[in-house]
């Protein structure tokens, strides 16, 4: 960071001109030269007489001063400025010979196709060439359209032969190969390829020919070549021709702008010194590429133009052209392919690699830039902070500085800071006078001039003070995966040299303390601060926008603490529960964020008084969320906490329900699902709900300080002693392992033996793995629970697992019990050696230890050969980890750059920059994920009116009947539903619902809110008519027995107490719903494009990269994890494993899905016959196979004879039926009769006699060419496809888990329009996972729900908010066409050339938008990030309009439009 000299001011209030557009174009020759203030026409860079560093620069050489200057002390020659303010000048380079520009080579080609090599006209009729102006000139064109009618062109000229205008022959103009920059024209190609007999030798060729009559009698071989002669196009050839073109025509070579002619060097442009300086050394000065390149390209030019006033030979000349027109391509494009190779000597940086990748001034220098004001140190963790604090080193904070404005209310705090100067905290580095001055302390403080700087401080000065405590700062951990890996905290100034910060802040950040490093950015405007603090703020991101669930939540140590104290036997005294009590707050008093004001901390009562006054752990809890009587912090919760089994919710033996009722705890422990991260039935984030966020932290901030100060007093450790095995323990494991053993043995047997029965499409081998590999896998499960049971509860990993702090069970029974089975590539390990795993086993072994099952734990120590095994299955993790981190960021960037854009608009559409409509209604219902209290809804309405009912629980208030709960509710929703009323087209009142997909409209999702609302009071009023009517049976049932009549009172008591609901609350439950909904709506302005990528992109990076799950089936594997998700946001045409699910008609008879099977499937003639044998006799021979109509019956093949004859006779490729071969059937058996071509007497061979050589008779007569045949068709005859659909590789029958048994078909491979239309499958509810399949047979609608399916079904377990994926969906189906996430897709997105020029393929875009004459609107957020703009989404999205409060007369009278034309 600067400390001296001038600092570039911050932020300017006085805003210069705001670019609105930018303009692409190419200068031509006359812009060139008016641009440049020099020629550069010597190519030395000093002067040769004198020497050192000073030597002066020699006047129109490469460094000319008058360009600019490279060093701190000149100043330029031309305007006389020093290097900071002077951007240097261009000068130009004047060239003998004209030379083609690399990077505009494809567009020359381009032009040359679409005109006459002779008359430069377009080689379009005058009809066409009218059409084609006509449509260019639509006002409405965008640049895709505009590229498409462009490409329709030059495909149309391509086909012309023969100019319509003059006459001459065209033919292809190709790059010669090998060769980066020349240019061919095969002017004859067409009438040298053509075979025909009666062939017209084109106008030109005769004097074509007759031009090599000469060379040809210098050189006899060259008669031979004469065909592959062409026609050179060399740059003054190409030039001439450009400079010809009508200007009327070149709108339809696809330019708007410019003239063909200018691609062509005439004169090259020098750029400033300034972005090429010389590196000064000892002795001698370092020079940039891109001087030396220009040095050479001045030397070739003038050596081009001397050579031709002396008139040398035209080779030497055309060699010197070459080389000019290498060293231009170099100096643009260093990396041209086909120049490296010729040894041109270093690697150099030409313009194009400055520009392009990481490193390049795009993504380099304009979309990310280095910044002052940051710090970067390691973390380390302090559960004495706030959340919402970072502890700043000191040395930090006198470093980082923020400009503070004097004013009445701190002069005398910045006249201390600046007395105590720059080396004393907290002091202040510099001082911004009005007048412009700049005042260095640490400058002053070494003349003592300090305490007078303080005593001169005026008002309307700038202090540059030292970070203090309470200052706002940007903290961040990269990789920046979200928008939470960067958040908003509170400086706090300590000692030392580390960052600090409160634990429950890692998650976010995904940072640990085993040597991060994280970065610390200070905001320098009292805008920017606010900004931070509001929308970055610790606490205003506790959810996380992936779904709504908390991420800033207790972890680790904290969860250990929580489940500690809030066990059942835990029971406190009133000086140690006073104490814990104390350990939560600062002080004895506690500060209520809403009104400010502090209050005394009460004690609850004791929970038993006699013979002790006992307080029990859960009490903490107690006085942790509501710590005095007055506060408005009521809690009611009811969750299931990690150990839950599904068993009697409050009476659960292992005490694993929660209940919390206002606040106070009735039963539970607090674990990982009830105070930690990623669960919406948490104590925080219902705190943070319902009483808002600041409650939130206050709670964490309390936990954290208990958790440090008791579990220190307490003491949690781990040793050896926690993880030995008791002799029970150790006897019951060895028994479990043997069994397991003695059960993999019984089924390598059977397999040895073959009668092992395969499962459904797998094979023996697969079976077996699939059988020994289930028993392995149970015995670590089983290994681990005697590991519960056996230890004790006090057992510290055992504590640690349990409330889920860390590790798991199977962490616990690896230690203790057994390691398990070690799995590589999804199987167990696989053969290393030869039919062995490693040399200890015998060959073939496949039993459980020969093959990576670790029979001893941790702590028992593993053998050499465990070990090995465990190694390699750690390797894999490792390698999985590292390819893993590549191809997610890589995805997570593509996917940023395309939805960068998007934004909710103030009429609640989502559109990108361009105004584009991309979803009329974010995720069809307009609601924030982040704001989803349920899973994906708004309203979680069980725990809601559980809130309701006990906040405003009062026993002399009467429950409402069933019947008056239906009227209030109706009532109450029927008013809002009347605000969203139902119109047709032509404005008539329709139903509130409506069945007719007609009257669908924008409100569909409030209407869907309301019914749900409604049908959930509902029910509960349901529940208490039930109740009702059950105790008026009872009665009944008593008056009829004789029995005593139960008593009214009592009955209503159990009704009330378990059902009752009163007016005020249900009115607080609709109030509650309604607010709720309305709270969570996205808001516009708000970026959910970023989010929805950052949402899909950063769960991405957990994600295993090389998954296979079973599609129900074992053997049908389907791509999971990163491979899956690349493969659909790319829109891939092939997929590694497409599968079309069939629903069928007849679901429970297998014969039937047999016979749909049997229809799709692809069957081989294989799969039907016993052998195949060659059978040969005196006078030939023939195929003999045995068919099993007993298989073809039972598979269900509907196969006649005839079937079997048309399918080897037109076999593809093997020329049966067209070599005149026959089948014969004979009972079972074929017979395949393939006639020897070479025999005089076969048919075909009388046929083919006279068109055949002598030479390929001779060829052909030798009877092992037949021999060879037949052994051919022997092989290949199997392989034939009798049935079934081309694409559709196997089918395989997969029942159902439900009680019917129901049965389904499951196809790999494509063909989804021929198994819909299959008799037997149900068409309507057939599906693939191919997109594009989707796309094409069924329309763009049903390729975006399969986008939202396929990512919803990888990312499952993810748990990502829908809307997020919709809008993928959306994104890449909007255009009417499935585009993918790739520089293809996203460039017919957008028509941004600086978005897409900052994305891949830099340079490229930039010359395809000077070609073209694009221009960029400055829209969207690369655009504006660019070109330092405030961009238009977030709190930039809107503009304020105020009146100015002037008079006409301050304005004066605007004149109307054609006033002016009548003033003469």
């Amino acid at each position: 960071m600067a400390t001296q000299g001038e600092v570039k001011e911050q932020v300017v209030d006085r805003v210069p001109k705001r670019i609105t557009e930018l303009q692409f174009g190419i200068l031509s020759n006359q812009d060139i030269v008016n641009q440049a203030v020099i020629e550069v026409s010597d190519r030395h860079v000093y002067d040769a007489v004198a020497n050192g560093p000073n030597r002066a620069v020699t006047k129109h050489g490469p460094m000319d001063g008058r360009m600019g200057i490279s060093s701190k002390s000149a100043s330029c020659e031309t305007c006389g400025e020093d290097l900071k303010s002077c951007n240097g000048h261009f000068g130009h380079v004047k060239l003998a010979l004209p030379a083609f520009h690399i990077g505009y080579l494809k567009m020359i080609i381009e032009v040359l196709h679409c005109i006459c090599k002779e008359c430069s006209s377009i080689l379009l009729d005058e009809p066409s060439r009218q059409k084609y102006v006509k449509s260019l000139r639509r006002p409405d064109l965008d640049s895709l359209q505009r590229t498409a009618i462009c490409k329709k062109i030059s495909g149309e000229c391509r086909k012309v032969k023969k100019c319509p205008h003059c006459g001459a022959t065209n033919g292809p103009v190709r790059k010669v190969a090998g060769h980066p920059l020349k240019v061919v024209h095969l002017k004859f190609d067409a009438y040298n390829k053509s075979n025909a007999k009666r062939k017209e030798m084109p106008r030109g060729k005769p004097e074509f020919d007759k031009s090599f009559e000469t060379a040809k009698q210098g050189n006899g071989e060259l008669d031979k070549h004469i065909r592959k002669a062409v026609d050179d196009m060399n740059p003054l050839r190409v030039l001439n021709l450009f400079k010809r073109i009508k200007t009327t025509d070149c709108p339809l070579l696809g330019m708007s702008k410019g003239r063909p002619e200018m691609f062509i060097w005439q004169y090259v442009p020098a750029p400033p010194v300034t972005i090429r300086p010389s590196v000064a050394q000892e002795a001698a000065t370092t020079e940039d590429d891109i001087t030396n390149k220009l040095g050479d390209i001045v030397q070739i030019s003038s050596l081009i133009r001397a050579g031709l006033a002396k008139g040398l030979p035209v080779q030497t000349i055309m060699e010197q052209w070459d080389f000019l027109q290498l060293q231009i391509a170099l100096y643009v494009n260093s990396d041209v392919p086909g120049l490296q190779a010729q040894g041109v000597g270093k690697h150099i940086r030409g313009f194009c690699q400055r520009l392009k990748g990481k490193q390049g001034r795009f993504r380099g220098n304009l979309s990310g830039k280095r910044v002052d004001f940051s710090g970067r140190t390691v973390i380390g963790p302090d559960p004495n902070l706030s959340i919402e604090e970072v502890a700043v080193p000191e040395r930090v904070a006198k470093n980082m500085t923020y400009p503070e404005k004097v004013s009445r209310y701190n002069i005398e705090k910045l006249r201390a800071c600046v007395k105590r100067g720059k080396f004393k905290h907290p002091g202040a580095n510099f001082v911004l006078k009005q007048d412009g001055r700049r005042l260095v302390l640490e400058i002053l403080q070494k003349l003592n001039k300090l305490d007078q700087t303080a005593e001169q401080l005026q008002i309307g000065d700038v202090v540059e003070r030292h970070i203090e405590d309470g200052d706002i700062v940007l903290f961040n951990r990269q990789p920046s995966l979200h928008k939470l890996s960067i958040l908003s905290h509170k400086a706090k100034i300590r000692p030392w040299r580390t960052f600090r910060l409160n634990e429950c802040v890692c998650n976010p950040y995904n940072a640990d303390f085993d040597g991060d490093e994280m970065n610390l950015h200070v905001p320098q405007t009292e805008e920017a601060r606010t900004e931070a603090i509001e929308l970055m703020g610790v606490k205003n991101n506790l959810a996380t926008p992936k779904n709504g669930t908390p991420i800033i939540a207790a972890i680790q140590d904290f969860i250990t603490c929580a489940f500690l104290t809030s066990r059942k036997d835990l029971f406190l005294d009133r000086k140690t529960f006073a104490l814990m009590c104390s350990y939560m707050f600062n002080g004895d008093s506690v500060r209520d964020p809403e009104t400010g004001k502090y209050h005394k901390i009460d004690l609850p009562p004791p929970v038993i008084m006699k013979p002790q006054m006992l307080w029990t752990g859960k009490q903490v809890w107690n006085v942790l969320m509501r710590p005095y009587k007055e506060s408005k912090v009521l809690v009611n919760l009811d969750a299931a906490c990690k150990q839950y089994k599904g068993k009697m919710k409050d009476l659960n033996e292992d005490d694993a329900w929660l209940v919390v009722r206002n606040s106070e705890v009735m039963c539970g422990v607090m674990d990982k699902s009830t105070v930690g991260d990623g669960k919406k039935d948490s104590v925080f984030y219902v705190m943070m709900r319902d009483f808002g966020p600041d409650y939130a932290v206050q709670a964490m901030n309390r936990l954290a300080k208990l958790s440090a100060r008791w579990l220190t007093n307490r003491g949690f450790s781990i040793g050896v002693s926690d993880v030995t095995p008791g002799r029970k323990l150790v006897e019951r494991k060895t028994k479990l392992i043997q069994d397991a053993y003695v059960e993999a043995k019984k089924i390598v047997d059977l397999y040895n033996t073959g009668k092992l029965e395969r499962d459904a499409g797998c094979d023996e081998e697969l079976t077996m793995e699939n059988k020994i590999s289930g028993v392995l896998n149970k015995v670590r499960g089983e290994a681990g629970d005697i590991c519960f049971s056996e230890l004790t509860q006090w057992n510290s990993p055992l504590i640690m697992a349990k409330c889920g702090s860390k590790g798991s069970n199977i962490n616990v029974a690896q230690m203790v019990a057994c390691v398990g089975q070690q799995i590589i590539g999804g199987a167990r390990v696989q053969d290393g050696f030869q039919d062995r795993t490693l040399p200890h086993f015998a060959k073939g072994g496949r039993l459980p230890d020969a093959k990576g099952f670790v029979a001893n734990s941790f702590y028992s120590g593993l053998t050499p050969f465990e070990f090995i095994f465990h190694a390699m299955s750690g390797r894999e993790g490792l390698v999985d980890t590292a390819v893993k981190t590549a191809e997610t960021g890589y995805m997570s960037r593509r996917l940023m750059k395309s939805l960068e854009d998007l934004s909710a608009q103030f009429d609640d559409t989502v559109r990108n920059s361009a105004s584009q409509i991309v979803q009329f209604r974010y995720g069809d219902d307009n609601l924030d994920p982040v704001d989803m209290e349920g899973k994906a809804k708004p309203v979680n309405f069980n725990r809601s009116f559980d809130h309701a009912r006990t906040t405003t629980w009062d026993n002399d208030e009467r429950g409402l009947l069933p019947e008056e709960i239906r009227e209030i509710t109706k009532a109450r929703l029927d008013a809002k539903r009347r605000e969203i009323q139902r119109y047709s087209e032509t404005g008539q009142e329709l139903k509130f619902i409506e069945d007719n997909l007609d009257y669908v409209d924008q409100k569909e999702s409030k209407r869907n809110f309301y019914d749900e609302v409604q049908g959930f009071i509902l029910g509960k009023a349901a529940d208490l008519e039930r109740l009702t009517t059950r105790f008026v049976e009872v009665q009944e049932d008593n008056r009829q027995k004789g029995e005593a009549i139960a008593d009214d009172v009592g009955f209503s008591n159990i009704v009330d107490g378990v059902s009752k609901i009163s007016r005020r609350c249900l009115e607080y439950f609709l109030d509650l719903c309604l607010t709720k909904h309305a709270q969570s709506h996205v808001q516009p302005g708000h970026a959910v494009g970023a989010v929805g990528a950052q949402s899909i992109g950063e769960p991405g990076t957990q994600m295993t990269l090389k998954t296979f799950h079973f599609a129900g089936v074992a053997g049908m594997s389907i791509t999971q994890g990163v491979p899956r998700i690349k493969e659909i946001i790319n829109a891939s045409k092939v997929i590694s494993t497409p599968i079309i699910t069939c629903e069928l008609e007849n679901k429970h008879d297998v014969r039937a899905a047999r016979l749909v099977k049997a229809r799709i499937e692809k069957t081989y003639l294989k799969d039907i016959t016993h052998y195949i044998e060659d059978v040969w006799y005196n006078d030939g021979n023939y195929l003999n196979m045995r068919i099993d109509w007993d298989t073809v019956n039972a598979l269900g093949l509907e196969l006649t004879k005839n079937d079997l004859e048309l399918a080897i006779l037109k076999a593809p490729k093997l020329k049966i039926g067209t070599d005149y071969g026959r089948v014969e059937f004979f009972s079972n058996h074929i017979r395949i009769y393939v006639p020897d071509l070479s025999d005089p007497q076969s048919e075909k061979h009388k046929k083919l006699a006279a068109t055949r050589s002598a030479a390929s008779k001779a060829k052909n007569s030798t009877d092992d060419a037949y021999f060879a045949r037949i052994q051919m068709l022997k092989r290949a005859i199997p392989e034939i496809a009798i049935k079934g659909y081309p694409e559709a590789t196997r089918a395989i029958i997969k029942k159902e888990d439900n009680e019917q048994e129901d049965i389904s078909l499951i196809v790999e491979g494509y063909g989804l329009k021929l198994i819909m239309a299959t008799p037997g499958v149900k068409g309507t509810h057939t599906y693939t996972n191919s997109v594009l399949e989707s796309f094409a047979v069924l329309g763009i609608e049903a390729a975006r729900s399969t986008i939202i399916k396929e990512i919803a079904s990888v990312m499952g377990s993810m748990d990502i908010d829908p809307r997020h994926m919709q809008l993928l969906a959306d994104v890449m189906t909007y255009k009417g066409d499935v585009l993918g996430i790739t520089r293809f897709g996203l460039a017919k997105m957008r028509d941004s050339v600086l978005q897409l020029a900052s994305f891949e393929k830099t340079p490229d875009h930039l010359f395809e938008a000077g070609y073209r004459g694009k221009s960029d609107g400055v829209q969207g957020v690369s655009e504006c990030i660019i070109l330092g703009q405030s961009m238009s989404i977030g709190t930039g999205s809107f503009k304020v309009v105020r009146k100015l409060n002037l008079s006409q007369d301050d304005v004066g009278r605007k004149g109307d439009a054609f006033e002016g034309l009548f003033s003469w």
